[in-house]
């Protein structure tokens, strides 16, 4: 499980992202190095984690289904993933 504040963190990237996303493309099809250099670090996506939509883990995560390769076979073993079977893990 992840630190509640290493959660917060993400989500407080997210929204830097969305809020400067607009400035970024324009600074950026405008060829304006300086004014990007002045955005907010965290604003760029590429400083973004993908976690676990259910624990947080940020190793493992599989994008297909938004979740970590734990939380998948578990889900799988219990039937709740449609189409997934069980072959011998």
């Amino acid at each position: 499980m992840a630190k509640e504040s290493m959660k917060a963190r993400e989500v407080k990237r997210a929204k830097l992202c969305a809020k400067y996303a607009e400035k970024r493309k324009a600074s950026k099809e405008a060829g304006d190095w300086a004014a990007l250099d002045k955005l907010p670090k965290n604003s760029s996506p590429c400083r973004q984690h993908n976690r676990c939509s259910l624990t947080g883990r940020p190793k493992g995560y599989m994008r297909i289904f938004g979740i970590s390769r734990i939380q998948f076979r578990e889900m799988a073993s219990k039937g709740l993933i449609p189409g997934v079977k069980k072959a011998s893990w």
